[in-house]
């Protein structure tokens, strides 16, 4: 819903119903990840995608009907060949859509929950999607790490509920979960959607040159916030890095620790060395590989990354720690331009976020795309 949070934002402040589609659970070869959601206006016009192109027409339709006669529906798009040809769904996948009419009324939170967006505060909307009581679907609770506001329908299932999309939300995760009709936590009778918004992961980027600019464009592409980070004044400008979120003069070692100390480093970071420059990389890479963060990845030659290890030994870096370490960086594309090799970078962070090989999916059999 991130997507297309500010045009449903723009609309409730001016009084408007919209109806959104969201994607809440998916099965197989599905296109889009649960959170997915699509917008359709008053006026007729879409923003967002719930299938990357396969049924938004009757997901349009189906938001339509739903605003009129403002009543959610949870509506599975199936994997059958009559199913899948009649809405356009031919990937042979299987996704649940949930479809809501979205107010003032029915979501009075909704500017309290842009504002924690906005600020970078971690909040998750939870929607009752399904329920034996069919008069609870649709009820919304807002849960932040330290609140909640709005109500499922009891204290025992807003307890219940609150604790574990706090867990989700920590890990910074979406997703549908199941109880019993009132909260149990063993039953089924009701099923919950927990939509969260974490601030976005970040992308530091360590070396003012032309690279560490091709690499905070597709760092800022995929929804990083993009921080360039080099200790001289003359490189590192704003003007040089327009695309990152952040550039910053300091020695990167100590700007590193700083934010680490700082609480704003995570699981979810990637650290991207360019420098090559021994005085530069190996103190700042003692720091970052003793980081739990998703990525470390350090640029430069076989020589240079020969040279770097055995620097890092001598430092007190473990063999466990420089396992840890993607170098040279980046995957074999045969890349050239400081561009293709931020797509190199980029698909390396993205194949070891999410367990992919990078081999071409030509050679492989199974599921693809997540």
């Amino acid at each position: 819903m991130r997507d297309v949070l500010d045009d449903v934002f723009r609309r409730w402040t001016e009084g408007e119903t919209v109806g959104l589609g969201t994607v809440v659970a998916t099965f197989s070869s599905a296109p889009r990840a649960p959170g997915a959601a699509m917008v359709v206006a008053p006026d007729g016009t879409v923003a967002g995608s719930v299938s990357g192109g396969c049924v938004e027409g009757a997901v349009y339709e189906l938001a339509q009907e739903v605003v009129a006669e403002r009543k959610p529906v949870l509506q599975r798009y199936g994997v059958t060949d009559d199913d899948a040809f009649a809405v356009g769904l031919t990937c042979g996948g299987i996704i649940d859509i949930y479809v809501e009419h979205v107010d003032r009324q029915s979501m009075p939170e909704l500017g309290d929950v842009v504002a924690s967006v906005r600020s970078g505060e971690p909040v998750a909307v939870v929607t009752i999607i399904e329920h034996e009581r069919e008069g609870l679907v649709g009820e919304h609770m807002i849960v932040w790490p330290d609140r909640t506001a709005g109500s499922l329908g009891s204290s025992r299932m807003d307890d219940a509920v609150a604790d574990d999309a706090r867990g989700l939300l920590a890990s910074g995760r979406t997703g549908t979960l199941h109880y019993g009709p009132d909260g149990q936590r063993r039953g089924e009778g009701m099923a919950v959607f927990v939509n969260s918004f974490e601030p976005p992961p970040r992308l530091l980027v360590f070396g003012a040159i032309d690279f560490a600019a091709a690499m905070a464009r597709m760092g800022a592409y995929l929804g990083y916030q993009v921080t360039v980070c080099d200790a001289r004044p003359v490189f590192a400008t704003t003007s040089r890095f327009p695309d990152a979120h952040d550039v910053v003069v300091d020695w990167p070692h100590r700007y590193l620790k700083a934010e680490a100390d700082a609480g704003r480093i995570d699981q979810r970071t990637a650290i991207a060395v360019l420098t090559h420059d021994p005085k530069f990389d190996v103190p700042l890479l003692e720091v970052a590989l003793r980081l739990d963060v998703g990525y470390v990845g350090a640029m430069g030659s076989r020589k240079t990354h020969d040279d770097r290890f055995a620097r890092l030994r001598e430092a007190g870096i473990t063999e466990a720690e420089l396992d840890r370490l993607s170098s040279p960086i980046g995957l074999d594309l045969g890349a050239r331009t400081p561009e293709e090799t931020a797509v190199s970078i980029a698909a390396e962070i993205i194949a070891l976020r999410w367990g992919g090989g990078g081999k071409r999916l030509a050679e492989l059999s199974g599921r693809i795309h997540g």
